[in-house]
C-alpha cells in the first residue's frame, strides 16, 4: 500500500535528480514499483519541482490510474520493464545532457567503458535503441525488449533510461552513464577505453564475476 512517506521518498527522488542536472523543464519522468502498484511522475510535470498533485499511481498488471494525474506519455516502457524485471523497482528517463548529446551524434561511440565505474555500475554493454517518436508503441516495445537484458539504455535522438533496485542504485547508474557521455564528448575520438582484460579484471575483483 502506498503511504505518504512513499510519496515523500518519490518527491526527494526526483528532486535529487534535477539538483544533479539530468533533466530540462518538463523532459524525464521517473516510476516506482511498490508491491501492484506503481508511482509515476505526471505527463508534463518538472522532475525538479515536482508535488504530489503531479504523481500518479497505477496498477501495474493493467496500467489503469488509481489516482492522480494522467501519467508520463512515456508510462508504456516504464510498466513494460517493471513487468518483465522482477529485480527492478525504479526506472528512470531523462535527456542529460551529455548522454543527449551522443544519442544525437551521425557515429556513435564502440565503447562507453572509459573508467572502472562503468562496468561496475553501468553495465559494460550498454543498448541502443534506434529513434522512435516519444511516447510511441515502437519506443515502449524496443526499450522493454533493450532492457531485458540491460540496465542502461541510450535513445537515439532522445536521452537515457536506467533502472536499478532502488532509487540509489537507478540514480548512480544514470550519473556514471552520464559521466561516461560527458568524457566521450569532451575528449572526441582522443579516447583510450579500458581493455576486455581490464573489464574482466574489474568484474572478477568487484562484481566477483
Amino acid at each position: 500500500m502506498i503511504t505518504e512517506k512513499h510519496i515523500e521518498e518519490f518527491i526527494q527522488a526526483a528532486h535529487r535528480v534535477g539538483k544533479a542536472n539530468l533533466t530540462v523543464c518538463s523532459s524525464g519522468n521517473l516510476s516506482w514499483r511498490i508491491g501492484n502498484e506503481v508511482l509515476m511522475s505526471g505527463t508534463g510535470s518538472w522532475v525538479p519541482n515536482i508535488r504530489e498533485e503531479n504523481i500518479a499511481v497505477l496498477n501495474i498488471e493493467d496500467g489503469s490510474v488509481i489516482s492522480g494525474p494522467r501519467p508520463s506519455m512515456e508510462h508504456g516502457f516504464h510498466l513494460g520493464v517493471l513487468r518483465e524485471r522482477n529485480d527492478v523497482n525504479v526506472v528512470l528517463h531523462f535527456q542529460s545532457p551529455y548522454a543527449t548529446a551522443i544519442a544525437c551524434r551521425k557515429v556513435l561511440p564502440e565503447n562507453f567503458n572509459l573508467t572502472a565505474e562503468v562496468p561496475c555500475h553501468v553495465g559494460d554493454e550498454i543498448a541502443i535503441v534506434p529513434y522512435h517518436r516519444p511516447g510511441s508503441k515502437e519506443l515502449a516495445e524496443d526499450v522493454i525488449q533493450a532492457m531485458k537484458e540491460h540496465n542502461s539504455v541510450l535513445l537515439l535522438k532522445h536521452g537515457q533510461v536506467v533502472c536499478g533496485k532502488d532509487f540509489n542504485q537507478a540514480f548512480e547508474r544514470a550519473m556514471f552513464f552520464e559521466m561516461a557521455c560527458r568524457i566521450l564528448v569532451l575528449n572526441g575520438d582522443n579516447i583510450n577505453p579500458l581493455t576486455n582484460e581490464e573489464i574482466q579484471d574489474i568484474n572478477k575483483v568487484f562484481l566477483g564475476k
